[in-house]
C-alpha cells in the first residue's frame, strides 16, 4: 500500500471516494524499532550506502529504460498526463518525518555493503502491510522501503536488495494487477509465498474524537473494505482514496489534520504519533493478502513439503479455422489428467498482441482479445507429473515461462476479532 498500491483506483470511481494524491519526501532516517522483527535499512543523507559515483549511470540508464518501457507500454491509448507518470500513478506529496527511512525511487542508490543481514525490499512506507510482510517472510530482516512496485523489482536485480516482498491478490479485492504484468517483465523468480491478514484501524491525531471527522482517507481497498463498519460507527464523513494506508498516516500526523482520520495498520499509529479511534474496522475478518517473495536465482524444488509452482503462458492457434477455441482446455487438461490442483488462474491482455483479428469470408471480420494467462499449480517442479504436464502444455502455447517453484505457506491462521 503505498504506496502500498494494491491496484490503481476502479475505472468507475464509487461516487463517495475522491482521489487525492501527494508525492512523498522524507528525510534522512535514524532506525525505527520494531515490533515485527525486521528494522528498516540505515541511511544517511537520504542515500543507502556510502557512495553514489559507482553506481550513478548505471542506474540512470535502468531508470531510463523503464520510463520508456512504460511509454510504449501505453502508446496508443493513453493521454500525455497519464504517459508521464510511472508506472500509471502518482505518489504522495508529504511533509518530512524525522527517524524513518526514505523509500527508494527510480533514482537508485548503490547497493550497501555485502553482509549477513538479508535486505527486503518493499513497496510502501514505513507502517505499510507490505513491511509486515517483509518481516514475517525473513524475520530480523532489513527492510527496504521503495516507493513503486517497479522500483522493489529493480532493487533485487541491482544488487541493492536480495529479495522483495510484493503483493499479488487480496482475498476480497482480488488480484493486484500491475505485479501481474511486471513479474512478466522482469527476470526474478518467486521463490515463496506468504499469507499476511490485513487487520484494518480508524487513525487520528491524539485528543480527536470521531464527531470531529469531516472525511477518512486510504488506500481505496482499504476504504471499501471498512464502508460497512464505518457507518456502523455514525460516521458522516467523505472518503478520500490516496495510494497508501500508511501514507495516509504519515499525511494526517505531518499536516496536523484534526478533521481528517486515516484507514491503516496499528503499526502505523505507532511510527506516527497517531491515536487508534477504533479497532479491526474491516467489514470481513477473513480479510488476506498474498505476498510472494522475490529473488535473482529460484530455489532448488523439493518435494518434502508441499510446493506451488507459477506459470506463464500465450495459448497458441490450433489452425482450426483461426479460431484456436480449444488451446486453453488442452492446457488445463494437461493438469486435470494427472491429479495436479490449480490454485489459481489470471489472464491479463498480452501486450505485444493484444487484439487478434479473424477474416472469414462467408462470415465477416472478428476481433479477439489476446491473452497472457497466469497459473498457481500444486506441485513441485522436481516431481514427474509437473514435469510431463508442461511437456504437454508447450504443445498448445506459443509461450511459457516457470515463474517460480516454491513452497507454500502452510502456517497457521485464525481471523482476528473484529471489537468495535
Amino acid at each position: 500500500m503505498q504506496m502500498q498500491t494494491l491496484s490503481p483506483p476502479p475505472t468507475t470511481p464509487n461516487p463517495m471516494f475522491r482521489t487525492r494524491s501527494f508525492p512523498i519526501r522524507l528525510t534522512p532516517p535514524q532506525r525505527v524499532p520494531s515490533q515485527l522483527g525486521i528494522r528498516c535499512v540505515y541511511t544517511q543523507n537520504g542515500v543507502i550506502g556510502a557512495s553514489r559515483a559507482d553506481w550513478q549511470s548505471t542506474c540512470a540508464i535502468l531508470s531510463g529504460k523503464a520510463i520508456v518501457s512504460e511509454q510504449n507500454s501505453v502508446a496508443g491509448g493513453k493521454s500525455g498526463d497519464e504517459v508521464a507518470t510511472i508506472n500509471g500513478h502518482k505518489t504522495l506529496d508529504l511533509l518530512p518525518i524525522e527517524k524513518l527511512p526514505k523509500p527508494l525511487t527510480n533514482d537508485l542508490s548503490p547497493a550497501p555493503m555485502h553482509g549477513a543481514q538479508l535486505r527486503v525490499a518493499y513497496q510502501g512506507v514505513p507502517g505499510a502491510y507490505s513491511e509486515a510482510a517483509a518481516g514475517k517472510a525473513y524475520p530480523g530482516c532489513e527492510a527496504i522501503p521503495c516507493d513503486q512496485f517497479e522500483v522493489a523489482f529493480q532493487a533485487v536485480e541491482l544488487w541493492i536488495a536480495d529479495r522483495a516482498v510484493l503483493p499479488v491478490e487480496n482475498s476480497l479485492g482480488g488480484s493486484i494487477h500491475r505485479n501481474y504484468d511486471l513479474l512478466l517483465r522482469h527476470r526474478l523468480h518467486i521463490v515463496g509465498e506468504v499469507q499476511l491478514p490485513v487487520h484494518h484501524c480508524l487513525l487520528a491525531l491524539p485528543g480527536v474524537r470521531k464527531e470531529y471527522l469531516t472525511r477518512v482517507i486510504s488506500h481505496p481497498q482499504a476504504l471499501a473494505q471498512c464502508e460497512h463498519t464505518l457507518t456502523k460507527l455514525g460516521l458522516n464523513v467523505t472518503r478520500e482514496a490516496v495510494d497508501d494506508t500508511a501514507g495516509a498516516a504519515e499525511y494526517v500526523a505531518t499536516h496536523g489534520l484534526r478533521d481528517t482520520a486515516a484507514i491503516a495498520s496499528s503499526r502505523a499509529a505507532e511510527l506516527y504519533g497517531l491515536q487508534i479511534l477504533a479497532d479491526g474496522i474491516q467489514d470481513d475478518s477473513g480479510n488476506v493478502t498474498r505476498f510472494v517473495m522475490l529473488a535473482r536465482e529460484p530455489i532448488i524444488p523439493r518435494t518434502d513439503r508441499p510446493f506451488k509452482t507459477s506459470i506463464v503462458f500465450a495459448t497458441r492457434d490450433n489452425g482450426e479455422g483461426g479460431k484456436g477455441t480449444s488451446s486453453l482446455f488442452k492446457v488445463l487438461s494437461a493438469f486435470a489428467f494427472r491429479n495436479i490442483s490449480l490454485t489459481k488462474i489470471e489472464s491479463r491482455p498480452h501486450r505485444g498482441q493484444p487484439i487478434r483479428i479473424i477474416d472469414d469470408a462467408n462470415v465477416g471480420t472478428a476481433k479477439h482479445f489476446e491473452y497472457m494467462f497466469y497459473v498457481d499449480f500444486e506441485a513441485s517442479m522436481a516431481e514427474p507429473r509437473a514435469h510431463n504436464a508442461l511437456a504437454e502444455v508447450q504443445e498448445f502455447t506459443s509461450f511459457l515461462r516457470v515463474l517460480g517453484s516454491y513452497p507454500m505457506d502452510m502456517s497457521p491462521w485464525s481471523p482476528p476479532r473484529i471489537d468495535h
